[in-house]
């Protein structure tokens, strides 16, 4: 496997709380269910997840309103390691970008969160 892309992201853990208590039902379009459960509404694990989606869509090389928000879902494993799933478009998108994984690096304290993903694909040839 090669890589094909990164990305990074860091979100203000404070603006983005704030961002929720405004905007409520901002929490429904942004998250799927189970990553509102997994974050347990704390807003430092939502942000991370959030800076994971933005990560992805940077990685594919692309911006924000390329594929729906919960079409790039954060998931923990028993162990708590975090992955990302696609649903389509966003699997589409990878797949146009030859992306075949996507691995996802997520922190956060009270103040900021930030996730690094690196995308790979199948090694490709090089003409010498």
């Amino acid at each position: 496997m090669a890589t094909v892309g990164v990305g990074v992201d860091v979100v203000d853990v404070e603006r983005f709380a704030l961002a929720l208590t405004r905007h409520p039902r901002i929490v429904e379009r942004l998250f799927t269910d189970q990553e509102r459960l997994d974050a347990k509404s704390r807003p430092e694990r939502l942000a991370a997840r959030f800076a994971a989606k933005e990560a992805v869509l940077k990685t594919l090389s692309c911006g924000i309103g390329a594929a729906p928000w919960r079409s790039i879902e954060v998931r923990k494993a028993p162990s708590g390691a975090p992955s990302i799933h696609l649903h389509e478009p966003a699997a589409q998108l990878a797949r146009r970008h030859g992306v075949a994984s996507l691995h996802v690096s997520l922190s956060h304290t009270q103040m900021s969160a930030v996730a690094f993903v690196v995308g790979s694909g199948p090694e490709v040839a090089r003409a010498s």
